[in-house]
């Protein structure tokens, strides 16, 4: 999982790059040159980088999350080399919000309101999502967000588990998709969309 975005306001000029979640009292920092790797602690695995002046190296220029091409991807794994990192990355330019049928829903045993659906996404794959929206129901067409997608308020959605319940993702409402929220719980969208299709925010 490759996850990025440029920041020229608050940290001027920072590209960031997320491999993996892990919490900030876990994380250990090595700086080389206008590079940075951000690793484990206990196990050494590598969460992510911050290239510093990005925009002088890779012409980002929009804040917030970003698609980095081939080519952008390239000239990072230059850097790391320089580095003597290990690690390669790989370009993701799969989409990340996409329409979603719901072909399972049903009640996660001790809880009073969650659900464990199935969904059919793009590429014909089928994730398991734990929801807690009232409204949520078989057959509906619904705003998925896939691991690796960023929210509008700048949250990361990344692979968990809810009540011991492996969850791939999130069915969003309205307001979490920065829209206008017209009614309670998640955007449930029209029978007629594509399932698969990306859906623009």
């Amino acid at each position: 999982m490759l996850i990025s975005s440029y920041n020229n306001k608050g940290l001027k000029d920072v590209l960031i790059i997320q491999l993996r979640e892990c919490t900030i009292e876990n994380q250990m920092i090595e700086r080389k040159g206008n590079m940075t790797k951000i690793y484990e602690k206990e196990s050494g695995e590598t969460v992510g980088y911050n290239l510093f002046n990005a925009s002088e190296i890779l012409d980002l220029f929009e804040n917030g999350p970003v698609t980095l091409t081939e080519e952008q991807v390239e000239i990072l794994n230059e850097y790391i080399k320089l580095n003597n990192w290990t690690e390669t990355l790989k370009a993701d330019n799969s989409p990340k919000f996409v329409v979603g049928h719901v072909i399972e829903c049903k009640p996660l045993e001790g809880s009073d309101h969650l659900n464990i659906t199935k969904i059919e996404i793009d590429n014909d794959e089928v994730v398991q999502i734990v929801c807690g929206a009232e409204n949520i129901k078989a057959g509906q067409k619904v705003v998925v967000a896939k691991p690796g997608s960023i929210m509008p308020d700048g949250l990361v959605i990344w692979p968990g588990e809810l009540r011991g319940v492996k969850s791939n993702g999130m069915v969003c409402s309205a307001k979490e998709l920065g829209l206008e929220q017209k009614s309670k719980g998640i955007l449930v969208l029209e029978g007629s969309e594509e399932t698969g299709r990306m859906f623009s925010i």
